[in-house]
């Protein structure tokens, strides 16, 4: 058994490392390599050299780097995670191919194409033309249920948590507000976003707001003005687990951040209108703020109950071994 394994940028590379690691030697795996300034402790097989356009003809051009330069390997499936455009591109590139396309972190949706843009409607696309479906939790399993499609639906948690067992009696004294802002729909807008955040610093000046700014240039320009936030370089991933612990509530528009939060039973308020993981409002690890002007009103409202006293929704943390036994019955 040949497993390939694709992804291209961090987020991608901490949900599938769990998989890659039980795979061992059955893993062929393929960076994409968009974001290559973020991938220090990634390993890979095989690089697809990314293209250099941006703006507007920025995702054409991940798309179809991703068609045109996909490996001429032996490979039993492909394994694609979550909701990017070389996840598109690279589960079309095995379809054209013959190869069947395993599809991690499938079924989440937010049934709003433009939030997010555009990774709504690649999680729909990749869906249809999957052989397996990973979902994360039940309900994503029966939206993929409901939608027919035509592959297999294997409700397996969520990777991202596999790595955080062993911390997850780790207690430190919250006293820091973790800040990350950086999705496409954000970014019209992240002006106006981290002037919300100052008065939020300004209206708790006992907590210190730290803010792991994204390279975007969107980003690094808005966060350029900031004074009372302390905008830091982007940190790996211990750092960032070692922010969450120390937090007492997160301001993200992050999903992966989402689901750590709940695995600490701590609150994240989400900088977005509709998120593709609605259990966390369920649970109360979610709060949805869709606009930055009611930011500040938010954030202190749910300082008055920060901790959550709920299971999390999103997986146990022994994921990877389901989905390795999964492939093996298939492959092997």
């Amino acid at each position: 058994m040949k497993i390939g394994v694709a992804f291209g940028t961090r987020p991608e590379w901490i949900k599938v490392q769990p998989v890659v690691d039980a795979l061992g030697d059955k893993a062929l795996v393929i960076c994409t390599g968009q974001h290559d300034s973020l991938l220090n402790e990634a390993r890979w097989d095989v690089h697809l050299e990314p293209g250099e356009s941006s703006g507007s003809n920025r995702l054409d051009e991940i798309l179809s780097n991703c068609m045109l330069r996909f490996p001429d390997v032996r490979m039993d499936a492909l394994l694609v995670q979550g909701d990017t455009a070389s996840v598109l591109g690279c589960a079309v590139a095995a379809f054209h191919r013959g190869i069947e396309v395993v599809h991690l972190e499938a079924g989440l949706r937010s049934f709003d194409l433009n939030n997010p843009y555009p990774e709504e409607a690649y999680r729909q696309m990749v869906s249809r033309i999957s052989s397996i479906n990973l979902a994360p939790t039940a309900l994503s399993g029966r939206r993929l249920e409901e939608e027919r499609v035509s592959g297999e639906i294997h409700v397996v948690g969520n990777t991202v948590l596999d790595s955080l067992l062993p911390r997850k009696g780790d207690v430190r004294p919250p006293d820091k507000v973790l800040i990350t802002l950086h999705r496409r729909e954000n970014q019209s807008c992240m002006e106006e976003w981290c002037q919300s955040l100052e008065r939020c610093a300004e209206s708790r000046p006992d907590l210190r707001f730290i803010f792991p700014a994204h390279p975007s240039p969107r980003v690094q320009e808005a966060v350029s003005g900031l004074s009372k936030i302390e905008v830091i370089k982007p940190v790996g991933r211990d750092e960032l687990i070692d922010l969450i612990l120390e937090s007492v509530i997160v301001i993200t528009d992050s999903g992966g951040i989402q689901e750590e939060v709940a695995f600490f039973n701590k609150k994240a308020i989400v900088c977005r209108k509709t998120t593709e993981r609605p259990e966390g409002i369920d649970t109360g690890h979610t709060v949805l703020c869709g606009e930055p002007k009611d930011l500040l009103s938010t954030l202190l409202s749910e300082l008055k109950h920060p901790i959550v006293d709920s299971p999390c929704p999103y997986g146990d943390g022994i994921s990877a071994k389901r989905i390795v036994d999964i492939l093996e019955s298939r492959y092997q």
